[in-house]
């Protein structure tokens, strides 16, 4: 069992910042600042070490960018180095929190994941006493978070001061300012979509929809991915009575709101839309605008390869990504038709 007397020295020890490092170059071994930060990589990390244990440390600036797939998202890219402090702290107090979520929140989080999300939405829709669904998605989450209130719930578990001064200082390093009575009541929100620290700080926000949704209003079929979230129950009065307890309850404690266009009552037999699938409780399909997105950018990415504008290995990359993705669903008449149709294969 983790001690919790000297976490902050887990944190910062030499063992641990070099763990850290590994994950964060995952994947990136080969970009610039990677193999910068490499080229005097233990000198680098005792600098780092030493200025955590000082509590020197300061957060650098975000690179900001636009990504554009189902729908346009704006990141922000920490630097590397600080990139390397994100997956030291999660090290350390990510099991802290973890062990206290519910079973069925499964974004961000060790064994779980979209595929077991959706084998436990199949198990809810085979109840003979699953009719009918509330679906909810809350409105520009990151973006909402107050800072406050979450570094108040993370108070509840972590009382080591050092590593509170750490987690307020990746808090704090990127925010915008939310009015909400008047001039005299504004406080910091939002957290940067690209932080490994802001997954953790995400779920340890909307636990608290879980624990009420589980222990207050008693949804015996629930489950939540990042903010997107399910309650399944043979009464449809029943659900619209409970949206309104969350609504309220959201914005009451949370200061969180509902996006109106995405919360919705229907019955289950008309199929789920839910982490890119159409869900129904034998099987599952495709959503019609992901099969022609893909049709969309594999035409565009065969022009480019005809130009030699595109590798063969990263068009195959591509192809080779979106076809394990439709595998997990009942797509193999669809798949085929879709290789034929764009000459592939």
């Amino acid at each position: 069992m983790k001690r919790f007397d000297n976490l902050y020295e887990e944190v910062c020890s030499f063992e641990n910042l070099h763990s850290a490092y590994l994950k964060a170059r995952r994947g990136k071994g080969y970009r610039d600042y990677v193999l910068e930060f490499n080229y005097r990589l233990e000198e680098n990390l005792l600098e780092l070490r030493r200025n955590l244990l000082e509590q020197t440390y300061r957060h650098g600036p975000y690179r900001e960018f636009i990504v554009c797939d189902a729908k346009k998202r704006h990141i922000k890219a920490a630097p590397f180095r600080d990139r390397v402090v994100h997956h030291a702290l999660c090290r350390i107090i990510e099991p802290i929190f973890d062990r206290s979520f519910i079973y069925d929140s499964y974004a961000c989080r060790r064994n779980k994941g979209t595929h077991l999300a959706l084998k436990k939405l199949q198990v809810f829709l085979k109840k003979k006493e699953s009719f009918y669904c509330l679906q909810g998605d809350i409105s520009k989450y990151f973006d909402s978070i107050n800072h406050d209130t979450l570094f108040n719930l993370i108070k509840r578990k972590i009382k080591d001061k050092r590593v509170l001064w750490l987690i307020k200082e990746i808090i704090d390093s990127s925010y915008s300012y939310k009015i909400y009575q008047n001039l005299f009541d504004f406080r910091l929100t939002g957290i940067p979509i690209g932080n490994l620290t802001s997954q953790l700080f995400a779920n340890i926000y909307l636990d608290q929809l879980d624990q009420f949704a589980k222990r207050q209003i008693k949804a015996r079929y629930y489950l939540r991915y990042m903010d997107d979230f399910l309650i399944l129950s043979p009464s449809k009065p029943f659900l619209a009575q409970i949206k309104i307890e969350i609504e309220s309850f959201l914005w009451k404690e949370l200061k969180l709101k509902l996006h109106p266009k995405k919360v919705n009552i229907f019955p289950v037999k008309t199929g789920i839309d839910f982490l890119g699938y159409r869900n129904f409780a034998s099987y599952r399909l495709l959503r019609k605008s992901t099969v022609k997105r893909f049709v969309r950018r594999t035409k565009f990415y065969q022009k480019l390869l005809n130009d030699g504008l595109m590798s063969t290995q990263k068009f195959n990359n591509s192809l080779f990504s979106w076809l394990a993705y439709a595998k997990f669903a009942d797509s193999w008449h669809l798949k085929n038709k879709l290789l034929f149709n764009l000459h592939i294969f």
